[in-house]
């Protein structure tokens, strides 16, 4: 192809080093630095997220099935059936949880306390593996509790000590009978730390019969939780429960679903630093737009001679079309080798640690995900297109004869 050969030449061709050669230059080591930017940076994201998501399902349900009203306490034992019919359930096992306010002399925290009980299943339920303090047992006629770790830190609470306990349903029915607030007291059994403090400071857990005697229930449950196979499942799971459930009866929820909110921050911040590292893809291809307006300028006559020798505008345009991708192609490939080199030697040798003091990991995380290898290639080739298409235009309306009258 006599086009890509030109441009080829074009590049090569320049033996001193001119102004458009050090602009050129410029614009492949800015789309270098831009791409291995882009490329370390969301590998960073990605690794983060990856961090929060195992905390996140290794502590919470995958699935989780809640009564959003009261008529549907009464179909519990149809929801067991439905969850027993599903494919890629591990196990399951129900629940309680409502707001409870916990004592301990005078110190006291309104806390989020959840009835738990262990799954019929082989996989045990999240706040058994995080318990380091004290007993993961919570059966037997004594009201047993576990805390978090920040949280028995502001009650003063150790495993053995006794805490009181009263909820908001027991509460209410003080208000509305003019009596005295009834009371639990639970033993703390054990401390457990998920690495997620707003849990440790907001949860606590106990046995279903303790939460519901707390919760005055009686014999109710306010739903499953369940742990799947896989938990990258959760979607489909979801849409074949709500598929079979009333939804005017039951909530469905994935693990995502819990921590919407906080998945949405990681996404914008993700996006964010995107769009502005883009920015010095952006000024790098800028400069490749200069330099090749300039080169244009430079070849006037070259253009002129090969016009008059039979090429046309459509071969001119794929010279100098075939330039500026060549210098995105140059630059692209130099920024993901430089970007999946420095996420490999941080993977490989943690040349930038973290303090497991101050943080649960101990070094920087890194995952290099392949489709953001092809997104950010693709994006930065894109704009490359994009810079050479005003020059490669303008040097195809050459005129021929202003160009070569003169030679």
């Amino acid at each position: 192809m006599i086009e890509f050969f030109i441009a080829k030449r074009y590049l090569r061709s320049k033996r001193k080093l001119n102004f458009i050669t050090v602009i050129s230059i410029l614009s492949t080591l800015g789309i270098t630095i831009g791409v291995a930017a882009l490329v370390i940076v969301l590998s960073v994201f990605n690794g983060f997220g990856s961090i929060v998501t195992s905390i996140l399902v290794n502590f919470d349900p995958h699935v989780k099935i809640s009564v959003i009203d009261e008529s549907g306490y009464a179909h519990l034992p149809d929801v067991e059936k439905v969850i027993q019919n599903i494919s890629g359930v591990e196990s399951y096992s129900p629940f309680i949880d409502g707001k409870a306010i916990l004592l301990n002399k005078r110190s006291y925290e309104i806390v989020n306390m959840t009835g738990i009980q262990a799954p019929k299943g082989n996989e045990t339920w999240g706040v058994a593996s995080k318990i380091f303090s004290g007993k993961t047992d919570l059966s037997g006629n004594e009201d047993k509790i576990f805390l978090g770790l920040p949280l028995a830190l502001r009650l003063s609470a150790r495993v053995g000590d006794t805490i009181t306990a009263t909820s908001a349903y027991n509460i209410e029915k003080t208000i509305t009978s003019l009596a005295i607030p009834q009371t639990r007291k639970f033993v703390v059994t054990g401390i457990f730390e998920s690495n997620n403090r707003d849990y440790d400071v907001a949860y606590s857990f106990t046995s279903i019969r303790s939460a519901q005697r707390l919760f005055g229930l009686r014999d109710k449950i306010t739903g499953f939780e369940l742990r799947l196979y896989d938990f990258h499942n959760a979607d489909k799971v979801k849409r074949e429960l709500e598929s079979k459930l009333d939804q005017k009866m039951f909530s469905v929820n994935t693990w995502y679903d819990l921590h919407k909110e906080l998945y949405n921050v990681m996404l914008i911040e993700r996006w964010g630093a995107y769009i502005l590292l883009c920015l010095i893809i952006a000024v790098a291809v800028f400069n490749i737009f200069a330099s090749l307006t300039m080169t244009v300028i430079e070849k006037k006559k070259d253009i002129g001679v090969m016009r008059s020798m039979g090429m046309n505008r459509k071969s001119i345009r794929q010279i100098f079309m075939f330039e500026g991708i060549f210098v995105g192609v140059i630059g692209t490939i130099l920024g993901l080798l430089l970007g999946v080199l420095v996420c490999y030697l941080q993977i490989t040798y943690n040349f930038y640690p973290l303090d497991p003091t101050k943080y649960i990991i101990s070094s920087l995380p890194v995952e290099v995900r392949v489709s953001d290898i092809f997104a950010i290639g693709a994006m930065s080739m894109l704009l490359a297109f994009l810079a050479a298409l005003y020059p490669a235009k303008r040097a195809a309306r050459t005129n021929v004869i202003e160009s070569i009258k003169y030679e």
